[in-house]
């Protein structure tokens, strides 16, 4: 079995949902040579996320991202920690919600999508920071 592990760290996005598929492929070619195994990927922040979703239509990615403020606003009475800032906590619980890693089948060299399927890294920050985030690829 093979074992291929890189940090990479993100730009600074700011706050919403962000295709990084075609990043991933690019920085991490280790991939290629895996006929089948798994990516995992981890997000190493307390208020960023990573899922699996709609990668073709951009309306999708403002969707998600309006749906998650109603749903988890910013400055509601019963947050405690708001040392940070307004979007601290939310940032928080999106985490939580969303999730911060990943696996992905690899196949053949390739990740193993689906058709419409793309890897999105979620900043719930307003002021995001570069992000640091470890992918794992194994197999044979």
């Amino acid at each position: 079995m093979k074992f291929f592990q890189k940090e990479m760290i993100l730009p600074r996005y700011r706050r919403g949902f962000h295709l990084i598929t075609d990043q991933i492929r690019d920085e991490f070619s280790d991939i290629k040579s895996i006929d089948i195994g798994i990516l995992h990927i981890l997000v190493k922040h307390t208020s960023a996320g990573i899922t699996i979703n709609e990668n073709a239509d951009p309306t999708v990615r403002q969707d998600f991202e309006s749906h998650f403020n109603k749903s988890v606003p910013e400055n509601a009475p019963y947050y405690r920690p708001n040392y940070e800032g307004p979007d601290d906590m939310p940032a928080h619980i999106k985490t939580s919600i969303v999730g911060n890693e990943i696996n992905i089948p690899i196949t053949k060299g390739k990740l193993n999508l689906g058709t419409w399927q793309g890897i999105y890294f979620c900043e719930f920050r307003n002021y995001g920071v570069n992000r640091h985030i470890v992918l794992t690829a194994y197999g044979e």
